[in-house]
């Protein structure tokens, strides 16, 4: 496998800077690892479509690709549209070996980077009057919810401020005003926003209007995008393939 192409495969969104912000974050990858093939592919919405990024490896010679799904968590995504592509890539091409790597999530590097990014945004960890919302994009799959709200729990154990909750752009409660309501209660008087997500677009930006609807000049943390502990995850990622057949739940064999 030492070989085989890294395909990276994120959502997609209509928002260019959803996609410039992939694009940044795998010319890390690509920086830390110039020995390796690192393909940048799209689930939807965004080019190239990862369909047609497997058919050119195939058609470039490789005998297999690893994908690298740049999700955070074990949502529909991860679960259904992932293991379908790499099947159908199989069944077009017979001899050619799509294996998936795990979600990035969960995985303490994510926690940490979305920490940094808050601190970087001005964030002061000894502030008691500060409520802290992670918001996350909100899925209909609970331990993907799960997963935001045990990492804001644990910011709350962790730092010295009024709380520190999750809250979700959709299909998962609480929403950005039941948190702010939530962190009133334990006596915030200001408010910032951590970011749960990998790029800026349409459920970032339902976010950040929320926070400005509900509070007065909130601190807004910047998505994890490039960071560095983003770049190790991804090729950590991908490395443990060669010791663990694919990772990813429902994946074809």
């Amino acid at each position: 496998m030492s070989d085989a192409p890294l395909v990276a495969v994120a959502h997609g969104s209509r928002d260019p800077r959803s996609a410039a912000a992939i694009h940044a974050l795998l010319n890390a990858v690509r920086a830390e690892r110039p020995d390796l093939d690192v393909r940048t592919a799209f689930l939807d919405l965004s080019d190239p479509r990862v369909e047609d990024v497997l058919d050119a490896v195939h058609d470039h010679g490789h005998s297999e690709a690893v994908i690298v799904p740049l999700l955070l968590g074990h949502a529909f995504h991860a679960r259904v549209d992932v293991p379908r592509v790499a099947s159908e890539a199989e069944r077009r091409h017979p001899g050619f070996r799509v294996r998936t790597a795990g979600v990035l999530g969960p995985d303490q590097r994510l926690a940490g980077a979305a920490r940094d990014r808050l601190l970087q945004a001005g964030v002061d960890s000894d502030d008691p009057e500060l409520g802290v919302i992670l918001a996350g994009a909100g899925s209909s799959y609970a331990p993907a919810n799960r997963l935001v709200s045990e990492v804001a729990a644990r910011w709350e154990r962790e730092n010295s401020w009024a709380g520190a909750v999750a809250a979700f752009a959709a299909a998962a409660e609480p929403d950005v005003p039941a948190a702010v309501r939530t962190l009133r209660e334990r006596g915030a008087r200001r408010f910032a926003i951590g970011s749960w997500f990998l790029a800026p677009g349409l459920l970032p930006d339902r976010v950040i209007g929320h926070a400005h609807d509900q509070v007065r000049d909130p601190t807004i943390a910047e998505p994890m995008a490039d960071h560095p502990r983003l770049v190790e995850l991804v090729l950590q990622r991908y490395t443990d393939v060669d010791r663990t057949e694919d990772l990813l739940p429902g994946s074809p064999r």
